[in-house]
């Protein structure tokens, strides 16, 4: 699906490249976009709670995508309130 800031010709341009990248290219500009993006979530997260180390960060990412029953289940986390 274009995004809408893109216009149609720039949109069938991207589309034509990623048809010409092998699979493994493709797999790996994914793995860098999802790298980029881990980053911009992670330097947000870190201006918001400046207190935090690094694995309370990494769990305030996670939780994002990952359930809340799950995060308590795998990661005891978010803590109980008072520990």
């Amino acid at each position: 699906m274009r995004p809408r800031d893109t216009s149609p010709e720039a949109w069938a341009m991207m589309e034509a490249a990623y048809r010409r990248m092998t699979p493994r290219a493709r797999v790996e500009h994914s793995v860098a976009l999802t790298a980029l993006t881990h980053a911009i979530a992670l330097a947000a997260l870190r201006q918001r709670h400046p207190e935090d180390d690094e694995r309370t960060l990494r769990l305030r990412l996670a939780a994002r995508a990952i359930d809340a029953a799950t995060m308590k289940a795998a990661f005891a986390w978010p803590p109980a309130a008072g520990d």
